[in-house]
C-alpha cells in the first residue's frame, strides 16, 4: 500500500515538473518574439521608472511632478520603439529639457515685452513657447512630442521655473540610463539569452544513409557531413558523431575492423583534421529507425542531427525523417544539389520572426561565415504588407550580429526562390512542422515546392521540448 501511494507521489511529481517544462519552454518562446520582449518591457519598465522618479519628487523639491506627463509618454516611446528615430538619449534628454528652456525663454520674453496679461497662462507666451520648440527641435532633430509637453507645463510652473527645468534634466537623464543599459546589455543582446540555438546546437549527429557509398568521403554522405561540420566548428563546444548502423549485434563485430568501418573512421578523422572539432563514429545494432538515431542522439548529447533528405514513394517526406521531426532534437534535412565543399552565400526565406526563423539566420551565419553577409527575405502578396514586412525582417536580423542584405519581394516564395537559388550555395526553410495540419493543408509548406531548385537546400525543424 505504501509503495502504491509513493509511486503514484513520483508520478505526479514527474507530471509536474513536465508541465513546469512545457510553461517554462512556452513562455520562452512567447518571448523570443521581438514584439512581445517590447511590450512586456514596457509593462515593467515604465511603471518602476515612474516610481522611482515619484520617489525622487518626494524626496526632493528639484523634481516636480508636472514633469509626469511628458516623461511617461517618452519613456514609453524608448522602451516601445528601441530602434527608432527618437529612441536615443541625446533626443531624449535633449528633447524634454529644449522644450522647457524654450517655455522657459517664451515667459521671460513676453514679460519683458509686458504681453503676459494679469491671470492665468498667457496664451501668446504659450504660442511663443510652441514656436520656439518647434524651430529647436526641427534644428536639432530631436524628440519633439515631449518637448511641446515640457514647453507647455513650464508655463504653469509658477516661479519654480529654474527648478522645473532642472529636474526635467534630472528625471530624463536617469530614465536615459536604465534605458541604454536595457538595451546594450540586454535587448541588444537577446539573441544569446534567449535564442537556443546561440549557444546550442553544437554536438551535431549524422545519420548515414542507408546507401552510403564505399568510400563516404566522395559519395553522397561527403556533404552532409561537411554541412554538419560547418556548423559544429562554428562554436568552440563544436563535436560531430557520425551514426551508421548495421543488422544485428554479432555484425559489429565483423563490421566494424573490416573495410567499410575503416574508411567511415578515416573519413571521420579527415572531418576532425580539417575543421577542427572532436568527430566520433557510433556503429549501433538495428534497423536504421529515427527512434534510433534520437536514442543516439541523446545518449551522446547531441542537440542537433543533420540527416540527408528523402522522400517516401509518392512524394513527401520519408517516415525516418518525419520520426526525427517529430522530437525535441533540432533537426536538418540537407539536401545537396552540387556536392559543395564549402557555402558562401545563403539565403533564408521567412514567414515571420519567430524561433524557425532566428534558427535559420543563425545557421546560415554558422555555415557562412562572418566575411559574407546573410540575405533574408520575405514574400508579400501586396504592397500595402511591405512596411510591416520590412520591420519583421529588421526585428528578425537586428538581434544578431553580423552583415545582412534583406529584401522584400511582392512574388510567390516558390516562383522568388527558383529564380534566384542560381545565385546561392544553401538556401535554409523551415519545415512548417509548427503550423497546425489545416494550414499545411491550405498552403502546403514551403520545401515540398522547392524540388527544381539548382543549389543546396537545409530543412530546418525545431525541436520542441516536452
Amino acid at each position: 500500500m505504501l509503495e502504491s501511494v509513493l509511486a503514484r507521489l513520483r508520478a505526479t511529481r514527474r507530471r509536474l515538473r513536465r508541465l513546469e517544462r512545457r510553461e517554462l519552454d512556452a513562455f520562452v518562446r512567447w518571448i523570443e518574439h521581438t514584439g512581445n520582449l517590447i511590450h512586456l518591457s514596457v509593462l515593467l519598465f515604465v511603471p518602476l521608472l515612474i516610481a522611482a522618479v515619484t520617489w525622487l519628487a518626494n524626496a526632493t523639491a528639484v523634481v516636480s511632478f508636472l514633469l509626469f506627463p511628458p516623461l511617461a509618454s517618452g519613456t514609453y516611446t524608448l522602451f516601445a520603439d528601441p530602434e527608432g528615430r527618437y529612441s536615443t538619449p541625446t533626443k531624449f534628454v535633449g528633447g524634454m529639457t529644449a522644450g522647457a528652456l524654450c517655455g522657459w525663454l517664451a515667459i521671460a520674453l513676453v514679460d519683458a515685452a509686458g504681453i503676459g496679461g494679469v491671470a492665468g497662462v498667457s496664451a501668446t507666451g504659450a504660442a511663443l513657447g510652441i514656436f520656439l520648440t518647434g524651430a529647436v527641435t526641427w534644428a536639432l532633430d530631436l524628440e519633439e512630442p515631449t518637448a511641446f509637453s515640457t514647453a507647455l507645463l513650464v508655463l504653469v510652473s509658477g516661479n519654480a521655473q529654474v527648478v522645473y527645468v532642472l529636474g526635467i534634466v534630472v528625471s530624463s537623464s536617469f530614465v536615459a540610463a536604465v534605458f541604454v543599459v536595457w538595451r546594450d546589455r540586454f535587448y541588444e543582446r537577446r539573441a544569446q539569452y534567449l535564442y537556443r540555438t546561440t549557444d546550442g546546437d553544437d554536438h551535431v549527429l549524422v545519420p548515414l544513409d542507408e546507401d552510403w557509398a564505399e568510400d563516404p568521403g566522395d559519395g553522397e554522405t561527403a556533404p552532409v557531413a561537411r554541412f554538419a561540420a560547418e556548423l559544429a566548428s562554428a562554436h568552440d563546444a563544436g563535436k560531430l558523431v557520425l551514426f551508421d548502423t548495421v543488422d544485428d549485434g554479432d555484425e559489429i563485430a565483423e563490421t566494424e575492423p573490416g573495410p567499410a568501418a575503416r574508411r567511415l573512421e578515416s573519413f571521420a578523422a579527415d572531418l576532425s583534421a580539417e575543421y577542427g572539432i572532436p568527430c566520433e563514429v557510433v556503429v549501433a545494432a538495428g534497423d536504421r529507425t529515427s527512434a534510433l538515431a534520437l536514442r543516439t542522439a541523446r545518449e551522446h548529447n547531441c542537440d542537433l542531427i543533420v540527416t540527408p533528405y528523402a522522400e517516401r514513394e509518392g512524394g513527401g517526406l520519408s517516415p525516418f525523417i518525419v520520426g526525427l521531426f517529430d522530437s525535441e532534437i533540432d533537426v536538418i534535412a540537407f539536401r545537396s544539389a552540387e556536392n559543395r565543399q564549402r557555402w558562401e552565400h545563403a539565403l533564408v526565406p521567412v514567414r515571420g520572426a519567430g524561433d524557425t526563423a532566428r534558427a535559420m539566420v543563425d545557421f546560415a551565419q554558422r555555415i557562412t561565415g562572418s566575411w559574407h553577409p546573410t540575405s533574408v527575405c520575405t514574400c508579400i502578396d501586396r504592397e500595402s504588407e511591405r512596411r510591416d514586412a520590412e520591420t519583421t525582417v529588421a526585428d528578425l536580423v537586428d538581434a544578431f550580429e553580423g552583415r545582412f542584405e534583406t529584401h522584400v519581394v511582392t512574388e510567390p516564395v516558390e516562383s522568388y526562390l527558383e529564380r534566384l537559388s542560381p545565385r546561392y550555395d544553401v538556401i535554409f526553410v523551415g519545415s512548417s512542422t509548427d503550423r497546425s495540419a489545416a494550414s499545411r493543408f491550405v498552403s502546403p509548406p514551403t520545401f515540398e515546392r522547392l524540388s527544381d531548385l539548382e543549389t543546396d537546400v537545409a530543412i530546418v525543424h525545431r525541436g520542441r521540448h516536452r
